[in-house]
């Protein structure tokens, strides 16, 4: 990987502290959506948002440091970069897990009811958002390669995913909340969610990205 200029470090840190900075509202007003409904994607939704919060702040700082910090020895700065990565995995792998257990303890507890609107603008919100930024950390790691980018690409590939995801499971609650299907409809948002966070983080824990 050959070394950064000053202009596409300062471009590459703005973007993510920009994504860190959209993102602090997500849980707070996911999880106030969350009050006010029932539904399992809803919820599995705002442990997404909380835990992808901590990963995003590591990823920015360790950017941060990286180019702040340019003499750095090679050895830390590939276990730096690696860090940065490992944070981005077992964010998913956790929120994965997490989204799981959700799930499966409501399949014969919750019917989804109560207001998902909210919930839903926030989905799609997202889906814009994260989508804009999937481009944006891919076209930065087509330019030049770092672990740090990299790693956000695929982060924000599986937060577009998931997204488009809760958008159909949420949209399904708010059009017809008393159908039959639309429960299972919804608990099975959930449950693709978390296993397409499992897949992709133990994607990249086995392959490191280089």
């Amino acid at each position: 990987m050959g070394e950064l200029s000053q202009k596409q470090a300062a471009s590459r840190e703005k973007t993510l502290l920009f994504a860190l900075l959209l993102s602090l509202p997500g849980p707070l007003v996911t999880g106030i959506a969350v009050v006010s409904s029932q539904s399992s994607t809803q919820l599995a939704d705002f442990i997404r948002r909380t835990v992808e919060l901590g990963a995003l702040f590591s990823s920015w700082w360790i950017f941060r440091h990286l180019q702040r910090n340019l003499d750095m020895q090679e050895s830390r700065r590939v276990r730096l970069e690696r860090a940065a990565g490992l944070a981005v995995a077992s964010t998913m792998i956790c929120s994965g897990v997490v989204m799981l257990l959700v799930a499966l303890s409501r399949i014969a507890i919750f019917e989804p009811s109560g207001q998902v609107t909210l919930g839903l603008v926030i989905a799609i919100l997202g889906l814009i958002t994260n989508g804009a930024f999937w481009r944006r950390y891919a076209m930065l790691t087509r330019e030049q390669f770092s672990p740090v980018i990299a790693a956000q690409q695929q982060l924000y590939r599986a937060k577009a995913s998931l997204d488009l995801c809760v958008v159909i499971a949420l949209a399904a609650v708010a059009i017809a909340p008393l159908h039959p299907a639309t429960r299972y409809i919804d608990v099975l948002g959930s449950l693709i969610v978390a296993g397409y966070l499992l897949w992709s983080g133990f994607r990249s824990i086995r392959t490191p990205v280089k």
